[in-house]
């Protein structure tokens, strides 16, 4: 696997958020009261995951999101800041509060509510803000937790420079077929991809976009064709203390071995690597590793 001294230049639109967990000894049922034995809040949303993830690994990084003129959205700036991370094209809206995850965990399993609130304002100005920066950049990551509207005009704008495109394919949605056609890879969760491709059958869709279509499941395996074959890798931990942003944390690997000239495979080995190290800690952020770690 190669790594080189360049620096990739990558811009990630998306989603920011607090994430609330709490900690149950099991999920409740329907109409069920349990109690929590434990609660804490961590930085999270998609797209602030893949920016401090990418940021880590050694990308230059701009993040295009929105947040609420509220306490947390001052949070989660300066968590930005301080993880490297531009945020020059980070919008502030007075219509409503920041982003935030409502996590019930139980033995490694969760239930998650978003709440998009600011997210949902991020607008196509607020990508044509950044139009300078698409020519420059080496590569564009986008997710499906802000509107459609965006996610589309983003990655259009993008193909219009000739720059690479990656798309988290959560929370899982219909995606209009030219998109998919468009975008460079596409990372998705094993049991959505009717929602995604209207398509039930793995086989073909794996096939039909091959080399193209990385599909995940919890136990931090990854599986895609490469036009001849299936594929199949796996990497976890003996311990898995926290499942969200494995999925933000293998797209991160992926796209910066990608910006420096790896083969599929090796992105897919590296991926799954780094979404592998986030498991081990609670928090989407906490434990996405630098580059330091793996060669020192």
């Amino acid at each position: 696997m190669n790594f080189s001294s360049e620096q990739p230049k990558i811009i990630v639109v998306g989603s920011s958020s607090i994430d609330l967990v709490l900690e149950t000894d099991k999920l409740p049922s329907p109409n069920e009261t349990v109690l929590a034995v434990n609660s804490e809040s961590y930085f999270g949303g998609k797209g602030a995951n893949q920016a401090v993830g990418t940021a880590r690994l050694g990308a230059s990084v701009y993040f295009i999101g929105c947040v609420g003129m509220d306490p947390l959205g001052q949070q989660i700036m300066r968590n930005l800041v301080g993880e490297n991370v531009n945020v020059g094209f980070v919008h502030e809206t007075d219509k409503e509060s920041t982003g935030t995850a409502y996590v019930t965990t139980s033995e490694g399993n969760a239930a998650i509510v978003v709440v998009p609130a600011a997210n949902k304002y991020l607008s196509v100005s607020h990508i044509d803000e950044a139009d300078r920066y698409f020519h420059t950049s080496d590569l564009i990551l986008v997710q499906l937790e802000v509107s459609m509207d965006v996610v589309e005009y983003t990655v259009r704008k993008a193909k219009k420079y000739g720059k690479k495109v990656g798309l988290y394919a959560s929370p899982a949605m219909r995606v209009n077929d030219a998109i998919l056609e468009e975008v460079d890879f596409i990372v998705a969760k094993s049991n959505e991809l009717f929602i995604i491709f209207g398509e039930e059958k793995r086989e073909e869709v794996l096939k039909k976009y091959f080399n193209k279509v990385f599909v995940r499941d919890d136990t931090n395996s990854t599986i895609y064709f490469d036009g001849t074959e299936m594929k199949y890798y796996r990497k976890n931990k003996e311990k898995t203390v926290y499942k969200m942003g494995m999925g933000d944390a293998f797209t991160s690997g992926f796209a910066i071995a990608l910006c420096h000239g790896n083969s599929v495979e090796d992105c897919v080995k590296f991926g799954n690597e780094v979404s592998s190290r986030v498991s081990g800690n609670k928090g989407s952020q906490t434990g996405l590793p630098r580059m330091s770690d793996f060669f020192s």
